[in-house]
């Protein structure tokens, strides 16, 4: 079985192993059991970089719109970059996080064939990165934390972006997020991919789930540029240092949030918990700082990157 397979097939698991005790079947129980332990140990406790990046595009991985209607009160969508349109595939909220007014910004995929397609699967356009910047200001002003959600291929490559000036927006973002004077925290739940997802990532804290990944490009196009071969994706994973293991490790990431062994689609309640708890205590230490202390902080921590793993 292939990936996707195999995490289906733990969530069937799940209701024929109750339905075994329901009924007492012992001898089926077991079985499923056995069967349930080693689809979870090839894909959560041995698992490789590529099985990792296949776990972090699954479907039925919660997405963003699922961490913000869990963790947040006071929800209040917003629209438009005040330019040229509306992205769907950039949500911007107000909300608030235990209390605390808070700017919301998540890379929206969606969840069915319908959303994808609205949604770009994920893919922002210019004005999505305009919206998010004009909400991001708007935070700055009224003294709001920011808390953004990543989770992304990649920008969206069509012509059309590119016409309306796709490079220009994804850098101005980088560069206004670098000097904005209120807390910014990220977090990639999923598929992290090339300046797509930088364009919401300069930030004072970098948290990652245990099965996310983040790149400079995907691994297909990785493997692409490299070896001339697409078909190469799997070498080419393991070459890139992608998973949040290999982030953390060498400073990128400041945290890893471990996800349940059972499949964070099957429990994700367990990774919301930890996820509040650190991303309170995240901005309870950044708000502690003078916003000239606070920036020249996230600088000096954008400077130093890569220096632990030379």
């Amino acid at each position: 079985m292939n990936v996707n397979e195999r995490l289906e097939r733990l969530t069937q698991l799940k209701t024929e192993i109750k339905n075994a005790i329901d009924q007492s079947e012992t001898t089926v129980f077991e079985t499923l059991t056995n069967e349930q332990k080693t689809i979870r140990e090839s894909l959560f406790l041995t698992a490789d970089a590529w099985t990792k990046v296949q776990i972090a595009r699954y479907a039925g991985r919660p997405n963003a719109l699922y961490y913000i209607q869990a963790m947040f009160t006071d929800v209040f969508e917003l629209h438009g970059d005040r330019q040229s349109g509306e992205d769907a595939a950039m949500f911007g909220a107000l909300g608030r996080f235990l209390g605390v007014p808070v700017t919301i910004l998540a890379q929206r995929k969606g969840s069915n064939l319908q959303e994808n397609l609205a949604c770009n699967f994920g893919m922002n356009t210019p004005e999505g990165y305009r919206k998010a910047l004009r909400l991001m200001k708007q935070a700055e002003k009224f003294k709001r934390p920011i808390i953004t959600f990543v989770d992304t291929p990649g920008a969206y490559p069509g012509i059309s972006a590119e016409e309306k000036g796709q490079g220009e927006a994804i850098a101005r973002n980088l560069m206004e997020m670098a000097r904005l004077n209120v807390p910014i925290v990220t977090i990639v739940i999923g598929e992290g991919g090339s300046g797509g997802a930088l364009a919401l990532s300069v930030c004072d804290s970098l948290i990652m789930l245990e099965h996310a990944v983040y790149s400079i490009l995907s691994p297909e196009g990785f493997a692409t540029i490299l070896y001339k071969d697409a078909s190469r994706a799997s070498e080419a994973a393991a070459t890139m240092k992608l998973t949040a293991q290999d982030l953390h490790r060498n400073g990128f990431a400041d945290h890893m949030i471990t996800e349940p062994i059972e499949g964070i689609h099957l429990a994700p309640e367990k990774v919301v918990a930890s996820l509040t708890q650190l991303v309170r205590e995240e901005l309870i230490r950044h708000r502690k700082l003078t916003p000239t202390a606070l920036v020249a902080k996230r600088y000096q921590r954008l400077r130093t990157f890569g220096k632990d793993s030379l």
